[in-house]
């Protein structure tokens, strides 16, 4: 059933207004526009004398309009509309850029009512683009007083479209606007207390009092989160509804697990019989690992592989970089032994192949004897065809988006299992947000042998001479054999390396230029205490031969210190790299921080990470930094993410789905309130899971996959 809400703008505004909506903030349908909530109220305030306005207050003055002039500016194209008002005690002036036409309605001797901002203009006080309302000349002193008291919605807005022109737009929209069916239950909504969607709409949008937009701003978060997390639950059923292929687990793992020269943890042990039982049923497994760095879940998933191996099918694993490919790569033959590779024949497809090794792994994969595939996004290409696909492990799922996942899953020719590994751990509220269709289990444990890892903030700002004992210890660190990590945010004073950076890490950054990897290693190389030392770079823009013979003299002792991106973030094992230094360690998240200082210590040597920044004392960016040093649990620095991201892109975009994600929901605060409308929405689809009782519920689930789905194709 169509909605008004799926109705263009265009229809309802016009044309040319709808256009500059689109282009300036990507609405395109009454929905889009009316979900575009106001980010705050401002309050017009009591009448103020204009012989008492202080600056950089927000104040409402009832005067008359003295004279209006218009004039062209100077430095740029357009004009600016000057008003010259008077209470009778006071002159003001009032400006407007570019809105000459309000020259028609702002003519001396109109009185009115206005409110906004203070300034100041080479000494005198101004409203710049306030909001006001002209009285007719019989104005009801009344009506005056209630009009000062209305909230004012403010918009998030942009410089081609203003909060006021949003105001208006919403305004129009609304009065146009029906009955609107309600996804929330009659009965949840009265439990609850909470207004209709149409009342909750006008009261968000035009509230006549604060407590109306409290009320609207309840109802409408309640029904993001439990719209949400109904689709959630709908896709996770749905793919239970599909059959997939039966993978028990046989002789091959059994003998593998008997050889393995160490314990499995118990975390490994409890993580790996869920994770059977999923392969072993006739619906598709969806689970979620999240597990600490090293804390063994890439030998949980290639268990899972072995079990798949053995009725004949073929798992593919993909990874987020070239790097880890070919780690992943050696360290599966290195795990599986001679024979079992040989059988199995582990084989990588990446984008960095010559034409004869792609047609070579193309063949093994559709032929089915490559029984494991290892990839980057080369793996989602269309050339690339299964023999019999039965297993999808995705590594480091915060690199990739549901999507990726999705592709990989339809070369099956029965639904696949699927698998998803992460070493960020993810707070209760983000998995329930973010992976709300996947089943999750953790990794707590880490194994027997691993070392500690000690961390330290160097703090630049207040204690610029520490950066030399930096050098020091690293270089301590190679007197005794070890290796070390040297980590720069960009590779040269013009490229940084974006697919590896978090959205919210430059929040609070240090100003400055950042660390290079080009200016670190000369440097390095240049310094007495490294001389003799085989210094060498590692990025994302090498080639794909170079990474991986980078990598492979690294691991094998032949470079003692690696000057780096983050392409080295994730799954880089290296036993004998026992020290990192992290330049500008403000320029990066807690999780990509967490996930560097987890490339040392990874042997039988202790680690060290030292976090270089030039961030003031008391930042967000230094408390970051902080946090890391602060702890090794990387769940309880999950959690302390959250506090210090004040929302930024927890969920992150490629998970969001396009202009459905969240507009009120806070996983930063509304942990409980997701929850219980989880609980709710499978209360709501266990007694009607087609939803013949709720069809609003049901056309808002179809039009919120509509919506994900024509993300997805934009993007393809």
């Amino acid at each position: 059933m169509d909605s008004p809400l799926d109705a263009k703008l265009a229809s309802v505004l016009g044309g040319r207004t709808a256009s500059a909506f689109e282009r300036g903030l990507g609405l395109t349908t009454v929905g889009d526009l009316l979900s575009h909530y106001p980010r705050r109220y401002a309050k017009r305030g009591e009448l103020t004398a204009l012989t008492e306005l202080p600056l950089d207050t927000n104040v409402t003055i009832v005067a008359e309009v003295v004279k209006a002039v218009s004039r062209s500016m100077q430095a740029r194209r357009g004009s600016i509309l000057e008003v010259t008002i008077s209470d009778g005690t006071g002159i003001l002036t009032l400006t407007f850029f570019n809105q000459k036409w309000r020259e028609n309605e702002l003519k001396p001797g109109v009185r009115g009512i206005f409110a906004g901002k203070v300034g100041a203009y080479r000494g005198n006080r101004q409203l710049a683009h306030p909001d006001y309302e002209l009285f007719d000349e019989d104005a009801d002193p009344a009506a005056v007083q209630k009009w000062a008291e209305l909230p004012i919605p403010i918009y998030p807005a942009t410089s081609t479209v203003a909060s006021w022109q949003i105001q208006k737009a919403v305004a129009i929209v609304l009065d146009s606007l029906g009955e609107l069916e309600d996804p929330i239950p009659q009965g949840l909504r009265t439990e609850r207390k909470l207004v209709s969607f149409r009342r909750a709409l006008d009261l968000v949008h035009r509230p006549t009092k604060d407590s109306d937009w409290g009320v609207a701003r309840a109802t409408l978060r309640f029904q993001e989160a439990f719209v949400l997390q109904a689709a959630l639950l709908r896709q996770r059923e749905r793919l239970r509804e599909t059959a997939a292929t039966s993978r028990e687990p046989g002789d091959l793992l059994a003998t593998f697990d008997a050889e393995l020269p160490f314990e499995l943890t118990g975390d490994q042990r409890a993580v790996g019989e869920e994770v059977s039982k999923d392969l072993a049923a006739e619906v598709p497994m969806n689970r979620l690992i999240q597990g600490e760095v090293g804390s063994g879940k890439t030998l949980v998933a290639l268990r899972a592989m072995l079990a798949v191996a053995e009725s004949g099918g073929q798992s593919a694993l993909l990874a987020p970089t070239e790097v880890l490919a070919h780690q992943h790569l050696r360290s599966i033959v290195r795990t599986l032994g001679p024979d079992r590779a040989a059988a199995l024949r582990p084989t990588i497809l990446t984008g960095q192949l010559t034409a004869a090794e792609r047609r070579k792994a193309l063949l093994a994969i559709v032929s089915g004897s490559a029984r494991i595939v290892v990839g980057t996004h080369a793996l989602l290409g269309d050339a690339v065809t299964f023999f019999d696909l039965g297993l999808v492990v995705v590594d480091e799922q915060h690199r990739f988006g549901v999507e990726q996942r999705e592709a990989l899953r339809v070369k099956a020719e029965r639904p696949p299992h699927v698998l998803v590994l992460t070493a960020t751990p993810i707070p209760r509220t983000v998995a329930m947000t973010v992976f709300g269709d996947l089943d999750v289990s953790t990794i707590r444990e880490l194994p027997a042998g691993r070392q500690p890892i000690t961390s330290h903030v160097v703090p630049l700002a207040e204690r610029p001479g520490w950066m030399g004992r930096v050098w020091e210890r690293l270089s301590e660190e190679l007197e005794k054999g070890h290796q070390g990590f040297v980590v720069c945010p960009a590779i040269d004073s013009t490229h940084s390396e974006p697919a590896d950076a978090e959205p919210d890490a430059l929040e609070g950054a240090a100003s400055g230029r950042a660390a290079t990897v080009t200016e670190t290693l000369a440097a390095l190389r240049a310094d007495p205490l490294f001389a003799g030392r085989r210094i060498e770079v590692l990025h994302g823009r090498l080639s794909s031969d170079d990474k991986d013979s980078l990598m492979r003299a690294f691991a094998a002792g032949d470079i003692d210190v690696l000057v780096s991106t983050t392409v080295i973030e994730v799954g880089v094992d290296v036993p004998n790299a026992s020290a990192m230094v992290v330049l500008d360690a403000d320029r990066f998240g807690v999780s990509q921080l967490h996930q560097l200082r987890g490339r040392v210590g990874r042997g039988s040597v202790p680690g060290l990470c030292l976090l270089v920044t030039g961030a003031e004392e008391g930042s967000v960016a230094r408390e970051r930094v902080e946090a890391v040093a602060s702890t090794l649990d990387g769940f309880e620095l999950a959690g302390k993410d959250l506090e210090l991201r004040q929302e930024g892109d927890v969920l992150g975009s490629t998970q969001s789905g396009g202009r459905s994600s969240l507009r009120l929901v806070r996983v930063t605060r509304d942990g409980d309130l997701i929850a219980e409308a989880r609980e709710l929405a499978a209360g709501v689809l266990a007694a009607d899971p087609r939803l013949d009782q709720h069809p609003a519920l049901r056309d808002a689930l179809d039009r919120r996959l509509d919506a994900e789905a024509e993300a997805y194709l934009a993007k393809n």
